[in-house]
Formats: C-alpha cells, structure tokens, sequence
C-alpha cells in the first residue's frame, strides 16, 4: 500500500512556483525594462503625471504604491527611481510613507514565496543539522531581529538578498515583517528628500545625484542604526566569552 503522505513531484513543483515566477519575470524585466524604468522617462511624463496627481490624489497614490509592490515584489529594474517619484509626487513625509509601505509590501510577496518552495526544505534541514551549521542556526534565531535589521541598515545589502536570504533560513515572519518595515525608513527617507527636489533639477537639465547616499552626514547616521542593532551580538558573544 503506497504511503499517501508523501509529496507528488506535481505538488512540489508548484509549491516553488511562486518564487519561480518571480525569478522569471525579474530576469525578463531585468533585460526589457531597464530602458523604461528611468528618470528619462518620469522627466518625459512629469506634467502629465503631475496633473493626475492634482486631479485624482487617490487613484494617484493607490497606482503608485501598486506599481511599486510589482517592482520589488519582482525585482524589477526601477526601485531607486520609484522612491525619488514618491518624493517628487507626493512630498516628503506622504512619499516615505508611500515608499515603505510599498516596499514593505513587495518585500513580503518575495519572503513568502521563496518561504513556500526552497525555504521550506531548507529550514527543514537546518532544524536537523549539526556542528557549525548547527552553531549558525541556533546564534541566528538567538540574535535574529538584530541581524534582519542590519541586513536592512548595511547598505551593501542589495535589497533582493534581504528579502530572499531571511525565508531561506527559517526566520520568523512577524520578525521579518518589523524590521522591513522599521529598517528601510532611513534609506525610504533620503531616497524621498531627492524627490522632494527633483522638479528643480529636471528644470536645469540635470539628472538625480543618487550618491547623496553616500555622503557622511547621510550615511553617518544610517551606519550608527546599524551599529545599534549588531550592538546586542556583540554583548552575547563578549559575555559568551566570559562565561568560557
């Protein structure tokens, strides 16, 4: 008597489809968009863009925030420009709300599909590991909403990894879901404040200068956040020492 329990290859394909059609459309995207997905583009559109936006606030907000979701839920070329447009739409304070709820969104669709197909069997496996691998896991869950928030803080994170890597080892979803939300305010917020003055740069004929990241008195303050959060790994592993 065959053992029903036991997963279809049916089954298991498409429990990772989800993850494998947002791999699929970010390589599509990835080769098709990258020349529509621009400031070129959103220069070429603004008055028009900015005459829905006066006319219809709403139905403004609520497609931008959808077309939002769709490029990070896909990682699809256009995310630093989709935050800029926030700001240049929408103001500062309504553009970073805007921006992270968006993101926030999009990041989850990428958690929960990688978390249904290759997370599922790979957490499974880490819960029957030994050694380091084991030592990796348990420190992990030990310091888990420190280490999410770093990988949101760090900016050489790229954004795809922070939303991928978290599913794949098991990581709890409401942990997930806070320090996204928390985590990617700072970044949201500089990204927005260019934005905020984009119409007087489109007007001198100059593109975005996205390297405002970079500054000290921008990125300063970002990488103290995220000394902030490594701040209780490195108690536990100085106490841990001392305990030895």
């Amino acid at each position: 008597m065959s053992d029903m329990t036991q997963p279809t290859p049916a089954a298991g394909l498409k429990r990772h489809l989800p993850l494998l059609t947002i791999l699929s459309v970010a390589v599509i995207g990835f080769f098709t968009l990258g020349d529509y997905l621009t400031f070129d583009t959103l220069r070429d559109n603004r008055e028009a863009l900015l005459n829905l936006r006066d006319s219809h606030f709403a139905l403004m907000a609520l497609g931008f925030v959808a077309v939002y979701i769709v490029i990070v839920a896909f990682s699809l070329p256009g995310a630093a420009v989709a935050s800029v447009t926030g700001g240049f739409l929408f103001g500062l304070w309504a553009g970073t709300l805007f921006n992270v709820v968006a993101a926030t969104i999009g990041a989850v669709a990428i958690f929960l599909a990688a978390r249904a197909g290759l997370g599922q069997a790979l957490s499974a496996k880490l819960e029957t590991s030994e050694g380091t691998v084991k030592k990796l896991k348990n420190g992990l869950q030990e310091n888990e909403v420190s280490v999410l928030f770093l990988l949101r803080l760090v900016p050489v994170v790229p954004f795809f990894v922070a939303n991928l890597l978290p599913a794949l080892v098991g990581v709890k979803f409401r942990n997930f879901l806070m320090t996204t939300a928390l985590g990617i305010i700072p970044g949201a917020f500089v990204f927005t404040s260019i934005g905020v003055g984009l119409g007087e740069v489109f007007d001198r004929g100059e593109t975005p200068d996205l390297s405002l990241l970079w500054a000290p008195h921008v990125i300063g303050p970002i990488l103290g956040l995220a000394a902030l959060a490594a701040l209780p790994i490195v108690i536990k592993a100085i106490r841990g020492k001392k305990e030895i």
